[in-house]
């Protein structure tokens, strides 16, 4: 398994596959999670700001602050996409997740951490899963987010950034336990730290308007579901 950093969108993907079965919690909405991912993380690097037009109803646009691109190609990548044009964190969330599930997968299948397995449904439809081979990362970032979620660790920013994006998709108590805490206490944690002070504003700003975003856009999917 290679040393290099792993990124935020990684550690959010392998706390939403099962690890037995390979499947993704929240599948419906991956492009929205991911991307969304892709794109707090710029702003927790300080690669990007959120600025607000003029006006009440001013519309949020996304800004490359950053004087050079991160390292890691797939960041690298959205920043470019990012720098193209002033555009929303709702536009951006779903635009820098179009096939990112894919790419992220192949990178941990890489570091060993995920099993690729290929399979059909009743003998006819393909089908592709990631269960783990290796869970030891996992384990050390469910270990931090249950340090932050159960009250007695501040978080980093990092920590509390996947906090926040957990919290945005209402996945907390589904992949994360905490011993003594109840579902609501999770869920009630989960939004302290999301709405907590633990990043410079710009930074935190970034965050928000990301999870705002990826919330819009699963009630937007759920709400054309619905009504199909």
């Amino acid at each position: 398994m290679t040393s290099a950093p792993h990124l935020i969108a990684e550690d959010l993907l392998l706390l939403l596959l099962d690890d037995e079965t390979g499947k993704m919690a929240a599948s419906t909405y991956e492009k929205s999670v991911l991307g969304g991912a892709l794109l707090a993380e710029l702003g927790l690097v300080r690669a990007v700001e959120v600025e607000k037009g003029a006006g009440v109803f001013g519309r949020q646009a996304v800004v490359v602050t950053a004087d050079t691109a991160p390292s890691d190609p797939l960041l690298a990548s959205a920043l470019e996409t990012v720098a193209e044009k002033p555009r929303s964190p709702g536009d951006l969330v779903d635009r820098l997740g179009k096939g990112l599930k894919a790419r992220l997968t192949d990178r941990l299948v890489e570091r060993g951490l995920l099993e690729r397995r290929d399979g059909k449904v009743l003998g006819l439809f393909p089908t592709t899963t990631w269960p783990a081979r290796d869970s030891a990362h996992e384990d050390a970032v469910r270990r931090q987010l249950q340090a932050a979620l159960g009250g007695g660790v501040d978080p980093d920013e990092r920590t509390a950034t996947l906090v926040a994006l957990l919290h945005a998709v209402d996945v907390v108590p589904k992949v994360l336990a905490v011993e003594g805490m109840r579902r609501g206490e999770l869920k009630k944690r989960a939004k302290e730290i999301a709405d907590g002070d633990w990043a410079a504003k710009a930074v935190k700003d970034a965050v928000a308007a990301t999870t705002a975003a990826m919330t819009a856009a699963i009630a937007a999917g759920g709400a054309a579901a619905s009504s199909s």
